[in-house]
């Protein structure tokens, strides 16, 4: 189904804080050309959270449109009301998208019955496969492998964004689903051994500056090249690392924008990219061989 670097985009704004679908044009084209094996629009990296109903619905055709079925779009529709969730997902199965990922209910702290039944009634309503997403570091609500082994016996949930980086939990997760589940790593830091492990590929950040090298490495490590994918690893640490310096996706816009692709705008409550890390940015962008633009 999905495999490889499936790169969790930027959302482009332009100065009068309006999506730029020229920008998105730009960057979807470059994701085709760069080898990307998929792309997730409106996640945490698109700002899902500032976007307003009729913005988010758009933004998601506009993505599959552009795309045009060179690869795979992947729709951003979680939120922290199973009802608004639902509609949502719904909303949007006419676009075309091939899959959703939904989040793990985020400020309401639900219990692990709650999380089962928030997504048992998403993926009922819904038609098309659903990607679960567990990152407490954001949401708080933790979801645990046994709920997830619960949610992986209904037919439309096919797999899980897994964003904790503990390699033990994928562990957990992989004695109680089927070979069938399918697991993608939601923390750069940690694709390698992820992957290693039996995961099947990355939601990833850093493929937004690094498409190329991010679907390369996913590659090497799924057919056992294990040390051209170490060297490809490290190369891509300092990358990793900087782009966390300040909450995502604040750090991701500045690089990407450092490349020609878009302007940097972001909503608030996010700011702009303090000025102290934007050399160690541009140093990490070229140990990973990313081209900046001239005079950036």
């Amino acid at each position: 189904m999905f495999k490889g670097s499936l790169v969790a985009l930027v959302t482009p704004f332009d100065g009068n804080n309006r999506v730029d679908y020229a920008s998105l044009k730009r960057l979807i084209e470059f994701h085709v050309e760069q080898g990307s094996n998929g792309l997730v629009i409106a996640g945490t990296t698109g700002e899902s959270a500032t976007l307003a109903r009729s913005e988010h619905i758009e933004l998601i055709g506009r993505a599959v449109e552009i795309a045009n079925g060179r690869l795979p779009i992947i729709a951003g529709t979680g939120s922290n009301s199973t009802a608004q969730t639902a509609e949502l997902s719904c909303a949007v199965a006419d676009t075309g998208v091939d899959a959703y990922l939904v989040v793990v209910p985020y400020y309401n702290k639900p219990v692990q019955e709650g999380i089962y039944q928030h997504f048992m009634v998403i993926a009922d309503a819904v038609d098309k496969p659903v990607m679960l997403y567990n990152v407490p570091g954001r949401t708080v609500a933790d979801m645990l492998p046994e709920t997830v082994a619960r949610l992986a016996r209904h037919e439309n949930i096919f797999g899980i964004k897994e964003a904790t980086g503990d390699l033990q939990r994928l562990s957990a997760i992989q004695d109680l689903v089927g070979d069938d589940f399918r697991l993608y790593s939601g923390d750069d830091f940690t694709l390698l051994p992820f992957i290693e492990q039996g995961g099947h590929g990355v939601v990833t950040v850093s493929g937004n500056v690094a498409p190329a090298q991010v679907a390369k490495l996913c590659q090497l490590a799924s057919v056992g090249d294990q040390e051209a994918a170490k060297d490809l690893d490290g190369s891509l640490q300092a990358l990793n690392e900087v782009l966390f310096v300040e909450s995502n996706p604040i750090p991701v816009k500045w690089a990407v924008s450092q490349m020609g692709l878009m302007e940097t705008h972001i909503r608030l409550p996010l700011t702009p990219f303090s000025a102290q890390y934007h050399e160690q940015m541009r140093a990490a962008m070229r140990a990973a061989g990313v081209v900046l633009e001239e005079n950036a």
